[in-house]
């Protein structure tokens, strides 16, 4: 078994603390080694006096397999599992036995868990290799038939002429691609040193880092391809699709790159519509007053569960039989307030725009005035 410097350390001093309140002679921590043959050995790991020579396995000296009054020997047991012992001789006094000591038990119980606890980190590291191993396998297997489906929409692309009707869907499918490439590079970083994990950094885990040089976007540039996304997507399913009737301004002014945050939040919440609404139900995206609407008309999420589904891991009750890992809506409103803003459930969509429907589920979406918004806003009176 490969032991870490800290165990070490911490078995170090445990021996030590021990042989300075007793009457040692010697102490010695052995661990059950499986790795060399199916007969597992002892090893030495640590000892005191520490200058004193030890062989390193119990095998190797013979003098340890007579019976010695001074020596006992305290077995190391984790979950059913003998992790190792702990070898203690006392120093004999004139006339008087060699008295078991309470405190050898106790110190073989906390090297025992220690031990148990250095095994179980052991365990996880090197699941953890694996797994990364396997993603990093993954992501190489779908650069390939992702770089071919590229290939064969840029051709499509050139066949098409620029009034064709359908040209704009083999652009949203480019668009998809590199979406899926920049998901690709996330990916590939998890687990390397340059990946960024502050809690309040404005590219949370997973989703695709902003680079500190990206150009400005609007809100509509941010949105177009969801909105294109979400309308495909409805006229396959066979449901009415509302979007935005127009552009306002507050869409049009740019906005920092981090922002582009925002657009993960809105594709959240209209695969969460697509995924969770009945069947044929209309839904919508819908412009408001510095915030966007994402709706549909299906049946209402009900009052108990209004927060319940912004907690990680939590899904409502009509979403129980359906695949899913709770972790969207809690991503998305996390974002949001990282953003200064918010994400709320209304259930009367009607209440936030008269053209919406009077029931169902609208998830709006506040989003901050930029700085340069606010500098030209007049001060009120």
């Amino acid at each position: 078994m490969q032991l870490s410097d800290r165990f070490l350390e911490l078995a170090q001093q445990q021996l030590q603390s021990l042989a300075v309140d007793t009457a040692m002679a010697r102490l010695a921590l052995y661990v059950t080694d499986r790795d060399q043959g199916s007969t597992p050995t002892l090893t030495l790991v640590a000892q005191w006096p520490v200058d004193s020579a030890l062989p390193p396995a119990i095998s190797e000296d013979p003098s340890l397999r007579s019976v010695a009054q001074e020596r006992r020997w305290y077995p190391l047991r984790h979950e059913s599992l003998l992790l190792g012992v702990l070898r203690a001789e006392q120093r004999p006094l004139p006339g008087r036995p060699v008295e078991h000591d309470p405190r050898l038990q106790i110190c073989a119980e906390t090297l025992a868990c220690i031990l148990g606890l250095e095994q179980d980190r052991q365990k996880l590291h090197h699941q953890l290799d694996e797994q990364r191993q396997q993603l990093n396998l993954v992501v190489h297997q779908l650069r390939n038939p992702l770089t071919a489906l590229r290939t064969y929409a840029q051709l499509l692309l050139r066949r098409i002429g620029p009034e064709d009707q359908q040209r704009s869907l083999v652009e949203s499918l480019i668009q998809e691609q590199d979406q899926l490439d920049r998901y690709l590079q996330s990916l590939d970083r998890i687990g390397r040193g340059d990946l960024r994990l502050e809690a309040d950094a404005s590219t949370p885990l997973l989703l695709p880092p902003v680079p500190v040089d990206a150009p400005d976007l609007t809100v509509a540039d941010l949105l177009h391809p969801l909105i294109q996304r979400a309308s495909a997507t409805a006229t396959l399913q066979n449901r009415p699709w509302h979007g935005p009737d127009h552009w306002t301004a507050w869409t049009q002014a740019a906005r920092p790159a981090a922002d582009a945050v925002m657009a993960e939040i809105v594709a959240n919440l209209l695969e969460n519509a697509f995924r969770y609404s009945p069947p044929g139900c209309a839904l919508g995206l819908r412009l408001l007053n510095h915030a966007i609407c994402v709706w549909d008309a299906g049946p209402s999420i009900p009052a108990t569960e209004h927060q319940r589904i912004f907690q990680q891991g939590e899904r409502g009750s009509s979403s129980i039989d359906r695949p899913g890992s709770g972790l969207g809506l809690s991503l998305a409103r996390r974002l949001a307030e990282n953003r200064g803003g918010s994400l709320n459930l209304h259930t009367e969509p009607k209440a936030l725009d008269p053209d919406l429907p009077a029931q169902g589920n609208a998830f709006l979406l506040k989003l901050p005035a930029t700085e340069r918004e606010l500098a030209t806003q007049k001060p009120e009176e």
